[in-house]
């Protein structure tokens, strides 16, 4: 048995969780949310909980299981509060402007990068070298800042890049001079 899967989900005051089948809708006071799961994963809802079981003990049902589980956990998290990842922007002449909607890098290249955001996706820039992306659905947040990092990532001889807040970078010495 999986031991995340067989965890009840507790529902946070203010959240509605109404299950129709393998559709789950979850909605909050930041929005709605709803997922479709596969059929041989049940879904209950009762006492201000919600539990997760599977039909069968077949290898995806048991592979789903646990995943489903925190799939539900996050979606009543993200209606709840929201989830938010920050980037920081570092080196000369690096930096980030919001234009209307998109968010416009310039980022050492010869050319600026413009990046939309997905529909459910505020993002936020900060002096310049702060990014924030924010949203109610994990997946599509944490997409978001991976894009936005993929564009030059941070490189370990100098620290230039976009990296995430919490991240660290471990620093390389440069060439020795003979």
């Amino acid at each position: 048995m999986s031991r995340v899967g067989k965890k009840p989900i507790p529902i946070v005051d203010g959240v509605t969780v109404d299950v129709n089948g393998p559709m789950v809708t979850v909605k909050g006071s930041k929005g709605e949310l709803s997922r479709e799961f596969p059929h041989f994963i049940s879904i209950t809802v009762d006492d201000g909980q919600v539990q997760v079981d599977r039909k069968n003990e077949s290898k995806p049902a048991r592979s789903m299981h646990g995943t489903t589980r925190a799939l539900i956990a996050n979606m009543i998290e993200g209606v709840a509060n929201g989830f938010s990842k920050t980037l920081l922007i570092e080196g000369v002449g690096f930096e980030g402007v919001m234009k209307g909607r998109d968010i416009v890098l310039s980022l050492g290249y010869s050319h600026d990068i413009t990046y939309t955001p997905p529909e459910g996706v505020d993002i936020v820039v900060n002096n310049n070298t702060e990014v924030v992306c924010s949203g109610t659905d994990c997946q599509k947040v944490g997409q978001a800042a991976a894009q936005i990092r993929s564009y030059y990532k941070a490189e370990p001889y100098k620290g230039k890049g976009v990296r995430y807040s919490d991240e660290t970078i471990r620093r390389k010495v440069g060439k020795a001079v003979a």
